[in-house]
Parts: structure tokens; C-alpha cells; sequence
């Protein structure tokens, strides 16, 4: 009778050391995040007591040193909202099309050249492009324009757009990169041209990884705090366009975090537009991970 084979190969002590040691790492990864949440629930609860959740999510009076106070959140998630889609409005092309250019079109020395710069974009402290949006883009726009003031949500929407641009170009360069060569050739086989090769071939197959990298991006447009705080001009109040001041969560957190009496009402505010943003962001992972899934399985 022929012996059975094993489903799973033996593996051996190293093997099962490294295994054990990764599974640990997922496990304290994960127990981290658990943790943060646990914490952010304890210290937001705290504010149920001076304000109903209606009023804190739905309401746009954030006047925290008023008497009573009120915390009203609703204009801090648009502002963050608002700032968030210009960016991702403006770096959504800029990065896909720089990631073709490398992938696709980009010659061997101009690519060596390229992608080294567009890599150390990303490591330009966000401090310094905030003080480029304060110093360079804001009195641009406001003599330009005419605009009463030049920090506003377009001011940082470009900014932001800045710093997302080489996170979604890397990131789509490398899913470009993973396109299978027979693919491609297959394509010119068949009497394509390279742009119809590169949009009717390349770009479908490798639109999970592109979707992630804009995401990605997105959430780190979503989640920057020093350039917000430095070029949106800081007005709690819901925008009517592109030109208005807003104050994301991000900048409220920072600005107000510091001027706190720990275990008061502002305090635990304060948690709780943190909470706001950690759903916000874990909404746009489990987002990019659900497209990436879908992408796959087309």
C-alpha cells in the first residue's frame, strides 16, 4: 500500500524558529493596535458625559474654552476631508503618471537617476514643506489671487499633494515593475502599440497595487499634521470652497493637546476626535485592501 503524503512538509528547528518568531511579531503588532484602541476608548469615553455623540459628530461649534463649552467635530472632519481629496486630487495623477514613466518609458540611465530622487522626496521632513507652504505658496497665492489670506485648503492640498506624489510613485512603480514580461510581450505580439500595451495591459493587471499606493497616499495626506497645522490657516468652520481656512483633526490635536487639564472635558475632546481619525484610517487600509482583493480576483 503506498504511504500517504504528508500535507505540509516537516519543517526543521529553524524553520520552526523562524515561524514562531514572525507569528510572534504578528502577535505583537496586533495586540499593539488593540491596545491603542483600548486606550483611545477609555479617554474619549470620558466625554459622553458633557456631550451627547449627536451633538459631538453632527455639530460644527468647536469652542472648547467657552462657558459651557461645546465640541462639535463635525467642521474638523470636513476640514480633514476637504484637504485630504485635494491632495489625493492632485498627487492621484502626478504619482501614477510618474510611476509609468519609470515602469514603462523611462530609459535605463534616466530611470537610475529618477527614482533615487523621487524616493528621497519622501524622506523631505514635512516641516519643511510647511514652511515652504507658509513662506513660498501662501503669499503666492494670496497676491496672485487676491485672497484675504493665502492659508487655505488649496494651500495645503498642494502641499500635501507634495508628500503623497512619491509614496504613490514608488509604491505603483514597484506593482508595474511586477507585471509578468510574457504579458507584455504577448501584447506587442499581437500587433499592439506601447501605449496600448501600457493602458489595455500593464495598468489592468497591476491595478491592485496601484489602487494600494493611492490609497496609501492618501492616508498619509490624511494623518500629516505639521503642514496642516502650519498652511490651512486654522479656522474651525465648515469651507464653502477651495479658498476657505479650515482646521483638520490632525492640527487640532496638536495645537490643543499641550493647553489641557488632564481628565477634564477638553481632555477627553480631544481623545475623541483621536478616535475619529484612527477609524478614519483604519477605513482607508481596510479600503485599499478590499480593492486590492477585488483587482486581484478580476
Amino acid at each position: 500500500m503506498a504511504q500517504a503524503i504528508p500535507l505540509e512538509p516537516k519543517l526543521s528547528p529553524s524553520e520552526k524558529g523562524a515561524r514562531f518568531f514572525f507569528l510572534a511579531c504578528a502577535v505583537v503588532a496586533l495586540g499593539q493596535m488593540l491596545l491603542i484602541m483600548l486606550f483611545l476608548f477609555k479617554e474619549a469615553g470620558g466625554l459622553l458625559g458633557s456631550v451627547s455623540l449627536g451633538d459631538f459628530l453632527f455639530s460644527s461649534q468647536w469652542y472648547p474654552t467657552y462657558d459651557p463649552p461645546e465640541f462639535g467635530a463635525l467642521a474638523l472632519i470636513v476640514g480633514s476631508l476637504a484637504v485630504t481629496a485635494l491632495a489625493t486630487a492632485l498627487a492621484t495623477p502626478v504619482g501614477l503618471g510618474l510611476a509609468v514613466y519609470l515602469s514603462c518609458l523611462a530609459g535605463g540611465i534616466t530611470r537610475e537617476w529618477v527614482k533615487p530622487a523621487v524616493e528621497l522626496m519622501a524622506g523631505v521632513p514635512s516641516v519643511v514643506l510647511g514652511f515652504v507652504g507658509l513662506v513660498v505658496v501662501a503669499p503666492f497665492l494670496q497676491n496672485t489671487l487676491d485672497l484675504p489670506t493665502g492659508l487655505n485648503i488649496l494651500n495645503a492640498g498642494f502641499i500635501l499633494a507634495l508628500m503623497a506624489v512619491p509614496t504613490i510613485a514608488s509604491l505603483g512603480e514597484d506593482a508595474l515593475a511586477a507585471v509578468p514580461r510574457e504579458i507584455q510581450d504577448a501584447s506587442y505580439a499581437l500587433g499592439a502599440t506601447r501605449w496600448e500595451t501600457i493602458w489595455r495591459v500593464t495598468l489592468p493587471a497591476a491595478m491592485s497595487g496601484l489602487s494600494t499606493a493611492v490609497i496609501l497616499g492618501l492616508g498619509r495626506a490624511l494623518g500629516e499634521t505639521l503642514v496642516v497645522l502650519m498652511v490651512a490657516g486654522g479656522a474651525a468652520q465648515i469651507p464653502h470652497s477651495l479658498f476657505d481656512s479650515v482646521r483638520p483633526l490632525t492640527a487640532t490635536l496638536a495645537a490643543e493637546m499641550g493647553e489641557t487639564a488632564i481628565g477634564g472635558p477638553h481632555y477627553h475632546a480631544l481623545f475623541a476626535l483621536g478616535l475619529v481619525l484612527f477609524f478614519l484610517t483604519l477605513a482607508f487600509n481596510l479600503l485599499a485592501y478590499w480593492l486590492g482583493r477585488r483587482w486581484r480576483r478580476g
